[in-house]
């Protein structure tokens, strides 16, 4: 734990994240100072108090919360395990374990398994520095001097016999890689060896996989631990249930266990020959957990306070508003419309998924590929870079190099506060500002919601908005959208990047989301061979865009370029003044718009383009496009397709402002950046871009149906 002085000290979450009016909402906080804080219930109009932006806007709600309670340290204990109950089990005469590892940790002590007793006395198979040992209730016996190669599978078969006469034999194999130079050091590991410990540990409590009774954690993989406990016998096949957090014990006495903090499954075990991709097709060359001393995804805190909202209560950005005398900490939460009651004609479709995947990312404090790293951080990504047991974003690597495939809302999020990073939740305040400055009164959505309700979710609505960057969408998301759009539903894409990375949910591991960045795209990290489809649910991941759903075929335009050094803004183009479109520039008479706002335009940070190529509809009218940009702006991955020189300026290199119309009357408008909440926001949203977008959003609002060119 960090100082107690530095600027930062409560931190909370709360459960859900998005909930209907009427619906029970709970917070849980925790404070490096402990002590007493006042609470309250606060509606987020905005959240951005930069200079740019309208101006931080927020005020207090009735609630039945108390007006202040007592917060606590709460710990946060990160590192991944599977549990089993021995309960009603003794080990008393013999132990054997018959189980394949893959080390991937640098050193350090770590534990591949424990079988405790309920005395408080244990035996663990521990990896110390890569080096086997097993240890008696504090008594280690090292299995071999070797140092072990690390992300490479061996096999360890460990028989002790207790008793007078009790003694260990251990035999550790390297199992063949397609190396033959790696394997060449690779000896058999034989050991036996007189121990003094000559009963054994009485009733036992439980057998811990990856972890000891004492908090130890492992890195690296485990496969199909064989555990017989005296005359019991105990098979954990890791090849089933894949899509679950359950591991399946085949023997005789079916003794479950759980996996706790989110290992990754549907990884490559020892079994597999790169024969097969899909841990569906061949589960058994899968039957590998990989765990991470440095996983969280529940961080099991109790509860600080919990509201029943009214079920009158309007949908909105809610925040717990926590102060003591030296802080406030909001912590926002989504409220919709009660199950029955009356929705609004417009939703802003909040990007929880994005929110989650950024979740404490630390791209500004170690720096990115496409983003450096500030000096100057507020004082809620310092204590992120402060405290590491916060979790990390889908943006990083594990301790053992491996890259995030899961994240969870399950614990506290600094970044997901107003103010707190000029990136994703903040900006999009803006867009909810906007609304409200039009007086149009949205609904509130998440990604969530759609995931789980479908079309459901998003069919009460005439008119949905996006935020800024809504960049990760499950399948059951996007069929949601496509159909709504097939509907006649009118879309405002206000943001860039969008569309871009398939994710999935699980209702085992509720909360949480996984992706797989495969192949291609932008990303800090890989999934190794073998392993691109989601162990949630089976899909393959990677880009929609390489899974046949380019964003282009949905919103018009894709991904196409990052710069982070300055924004620009858009030249119209003459379908802008004389078009079927034109009426979107009424009372707009500059050929330029956007020219200034945060970071100096509206197109900028990530844009977007039309491509025919990659599905945008022919009959779209492309409005206005931005192309000047810094040499920092530079195309995606996934447009280089070979080691090329290229052109500069690049033509690939374009935001693309377009409009074009759906079925049944519906429409679709994109503006191909994530900058433009900056530039809507400019001057009290008194500017061009914004009165583009309320031309755009009045004219969506008014139900004459839109006819297909």
């Amino acid at each position: 734990m960090a100082d107690v002085n530095e600027s930062k000290k409560i931190t909370a979450y709360c459960e859900p994240l998005s909930l209907r009016a009427g619906e029970h909402v709970s917070l849980m906080a925790s404070s490096l100072a402990p002590g007493a804080a006042k609470l309250g219930l606060v509606r987020l109009v905005c959240g951005d108090s930069t200079r740019s932006g309208p101006g931080f806007n927020e005020y207090l709600v009735d609630s039945k919360l108390p007006e202040t309670i007592e917060l606590s340290h709460q710990p946060l204990v990160l590192g991944s395990y599977g549990e089993v109950d021995l309960s009603g089990f003794a080990l008393s005469r013999s132990l054997k374990l018959d189980m394949h590892l893959y080390p991937t940790g640098d050193g350090g002590e770590q534990t591949a398994l424990s079988i405790n007793a309920v005395n408080g006395e244990s035996i663990a198979l521990e990896v110390i520095d890569r080096r086997f040992s097993l240890n008696f209730s504090g008594s280690r016996v090292e299995l071999h001097g070797d140092q072990l190669a690390a992300n490479k599978w061996f096999r360890v078969q460990i028989d002790v016999q207790f008793g007078d006469d009790s003694e260990i034999s251990t035999k550790i194999t390297a199992l063949p890689t397609r190396s033959p130079g790696r394997d060449v050091n690779s000896p058999p590991w034989d050991f036996r060896e007189k121990i003094t410990f000559p009963s054994g540990i009485g009733p036992l409590d439980n057998c811990l996989i990856a972890a000891s009774a004492a908090g130890g954690r492992f890195d690296g993989r485990i496969s199909n631990p064989h555990v017989e406990i005296d005359d019991a016998d105990f098979k954990w096949d890791f090849a089933r249930g894949i899509a679950g957090r359950e591991l399946i014990d085949t023997g005789d006495h079916q003794r479950h266990g759980l996996l706790y903090q989110l290992p990754a499954r549907g990884v490559t075990g020892p079994e597999w020959d790169g024969s097969q991709q899909n841990w569906t097709a061949c589960p058994e060359h899968y039957a590998a957990v990989h765990f991470h001393s440095d996983d969280i995804y529940d961080a099991g805190w109790t509860t600080s306070a919990e509201l029943t909202l009214p079920e009158n209560l309007p949908s909105g950005i809610y925040a717990f508003r926590l102060t003591n005398a030296e802080e406030t900490d909001r912590i926002p939460f989504f409220v919709r419309p009660a199950a029955n009651g009356q929705t609004a004609d417009i939703a802003l479709l909040m990007s929880s998924c994005t929110y989650m995947a950024y979740a404490n990312h630390r791209m500004l404090i170690e720096g990115a590929s496409f983003v450096a790293a500030k000096s100057r951080l507020r004082p809620e990504h310092e204590y992120v870079r402060e405290h590491r047991e916060i979790g990390l974003s889908m943006y990083e690597k594990h301790v053992d190099g491996s890259g995030v495939m899961y994240s969870s809302r399950r614990r506290p999020i600094l970044n997901l506060r107003p103010g707190a990073d000029g990136w994703n939740f903040t900006p999009d305040t803006d867009i909810y500002a906007f609304l409200a400055h039009l007086e149009l009164d949205p609904d509130i959505v998440a990604d969530e919601d759609v995931h789980a309700d479908g079309i459901m979710a998003l069919a009460p609505y005439k008119v949905i908005v996006t935020c800024t960057h809504p960049e990760y969408w499950s399948t059951k998301m996007l069929d949601a959208l496509e159909q709504w759009l097939r509907d006649g539903g009118r879309l405002l894409y206000l943001g860039g990047n969008g569309f871009y990375w398939r994710v999935a949910f699980s209702d085992a591991w509720p909360g949480a989301i996984e992706l797989r960045r495969t192949e291609d795209g932008v990303r800090n990290w890989e999934t190794g061979p073998g392993e691109s489809y989601h162990s949630f649910n089976g899909e393959y991941g990677g880009l929609w865009r390489r899974l046949g759903r380019a964003p282009n075929e949905l919103v018009g335009v894709g991904f196409a370029a990052q710069g982070f050094e300055r924004a620009i803004g858009y030249r119209r183009n003459d379908s802008s003044f004389n078009s079927r479109a034109a009426w979107i520039f009424d009372s707009v008479d500059d050929e330029h718009i956007g020219t200034s706002g945060l970071g100096g335009g509206a197109a900028g940070q990530e844009i977007d383009s039309y491509n025919t190529d990659l599905g945008s509809p022919s009959h779209a009218v492309v409005l206005a496009s931005a192309t000047d940009f810094g040499p920092d702006m530079t195309r995606t991955k996934e447009e280089l397709t070979a080691s090329i020189i290229v052109p500069d300026p690049d033509p690939l290199v374009r935001a693309d402002i377009v409009f074009f119309e759906t079925p049944a009357g519906g429409a679709v408008f994109s503006v191909g950046s994530i900058s433009w909440f900056g530039a809507l926001a400019r001057n009290n949203f008194d500017n061009d871009i914004s009165k583009v977008t309320e031309n755009v959003l009045r004219r969506f609002l008014d139900q004459t149906e839109f006819l297909l060119p």
